[in-house]
């Protein structure tokens, strides 16, 4: 039906539309619309065999291991930014950066490293998810780890990125639960306040192989592929976007943003494990419980001593960061290895524009699966995991260092002398730590 010429017309919505432009671009335009790949890598850096490690921390050395997480944090921090801006101002990943300026003896055996410490831990991390899923629901353990090991596969292959990382943001509130358990135990704040910033533990062979853990399961090779790559992912993800290298216009927009969003990823990521270890330690360390193998059985040590809803909440929150931390562990090492093969990669491409891509993320998750059903104790993969980590991360920095100190790679956009300062020390802690450990 025709509309009546006769009637008056309807005042159009323009003038209100304008009115709102503005603040809704401005809106956009802040650091929170955009945080993404270093929220991400940071609540990965907090993934179930993490868990595991920071809750033995706790409950086998109460808060003598508190320490470690201020100082890991600007370290932590400093590392992944340069990982963030040698891939927004390059347009390449980290091992395809290190394939342009290194032999390739160097690419290779970092990538050898990586897939097989990422697997190892992709098998600790799903094995906790099982875990926790029979402790909230009943369900067989060994059933739901190979849900949770399917379905982490079929949303990465299956749902493009941009839809993907979405989802991982809301999950990331997952990781609140583990403060939630100080709210229900008495916290002895000035003697956490101290030993937050000054050690008291005894240096032995199990005090350095914590550290190395803790350093290892904080600062991992894995972390580095991921977020230079994701920052790749999501400049490909605006229209018009290119490396800073080659135009520079959105260099001070983009830079801002990364500083943000890492700072802030990594500051999250830290909190989260400093409370894991205080909530541990002030209820698992003060009854006695010392011996943690899984992120599950610290939940369920907690069950009696904070009950059931923080209980819930624990559990919970190891499947929440179980959701983001295995496709972030599948997903860097896939980046690593099609950028030194030269295939096509990416987790905005459909299967079959990247298919080896996707089937490294495959393998990688099915051979995870495997060792559950082996006669290899998870925890102990989760352990040679963490070691191997926290001894294949002081190369690999030193590599980082390199080349984002390089303008032949990063023009005129090299890391700032702070920032260096941090990654140099960073490098010497973990070197330090590795070195204790093989000495103790």
């Amino acid at each position: 039906m025709e509309p009546d010429a006769s009637q008056p017309k309807q005042p159009r919505a323009e003038p209100v539309l304008n009115g709102l432009r503005a603040p809704l671009a401005r809106l956009r335009e802040h650091p929170l619309a955009r945080v993404g790949p270093g929220l991400i890598t940071g609540v990965a850096d907090d993934d179930p065999s993490g868990i595991a490690t920071y809750s033995q921390a706790g409950a086998q050395f109460g808060f003598g291991m508190l320490w470690t997480m201020p100082l890991a944090f600007p370290l932590m921090a400093a590392m992944q930014l340069m990982c963030a801006k040698l891939g927004r101002v390059t347009g390449k990943g980290l091992a395809a950066n290190i394939k342009d300026a290194f032999p390739p003896a160097v690419l290779y055996a970092v990538v050898a490293l990586l897939l097989v410490a990422n697997t190892l831990n992709i098998a600790a991390d799903i094995a906790a998810m099982g875990e926790a899923a029979q402790l909230v629901s009943g369900i067989d353990r060994h059933l739901s780890t190979v849900f949770f090991a399917l379905a982490t596969l079929i949303l990465q292959i299956f749902v493009p990125y941009h839809r993907y990382v979405a989802f991982l943001k809301w999950l990331t509130v997952s990781l609140l639960a583990y403060a939630a358990v100080l709210f229900v135990v008495h916290v002895p704040w000035r003697e956490v306040a101290l030993r937050t910033v000054w050690p008291h533990l005894e240096l032995n062979a199990n005090a350095a192989a914590m550290v190395v853990a803790v350093f290892g399961t904080t600062i991992s090779p894995y972390l580095f592929f991921w977020q230079a790559s994701e920052e790749v992912e999501d400049m490909h993800t605006h229209t018009g976007s290119a490396p800073l290298v080659d135009d520079a216009r959105e260099a001070p927009a983009e830079l801002q943003r990364i500083g943000w969003d890492t700072w802030s990823g990594m500051l999250y990521s830290d909190l989260t494990a400093w409370f894991i270890m205080l909530a541990t330690a002030v209820t698992l360390h003060a009854a006695g419980v010392t011996d943690i193998a899984t992120a599950a059985q610290a939940a369920s040590a907690l069950r009696p001593l904070v009950g059931d809803f923080a209980y819930l909440l624990f559990s919970l929150g190891i499947l929440g960061v179980g959701l983001i931390g295995v496709p972030v562990l599948a997903g860097s090492g896939a980046y690593a290895l099609t950028e030194v093969l030269g295939w096509p990669e990416g987790l905005e491409r459909k299967p079959r524009d990247a298919r080896g891509f996707y089937g490294i993320i495959a393998v990688s998750v099915l051979a995870a699966l495997a060792i559950q059903f082996s006669s290899i104790s998870p925890m102990k993969a989760l352990l040679f995991s963490a070691v191997v980590n926290g001894v294949v991360a002081v190369p690999l920095m030193v590599v980082i260092l390199l080349l984002v100190s390089r303008r032949t790679v990063m023009g005129a956009f090299t890391a700032s002398r702070p920032v260096l300062a941090l990654g140099w020390i960073a490098t010497a802690v973990m070197g330090a730590a590795a070195l204790l450990l093989l000495l103790l």
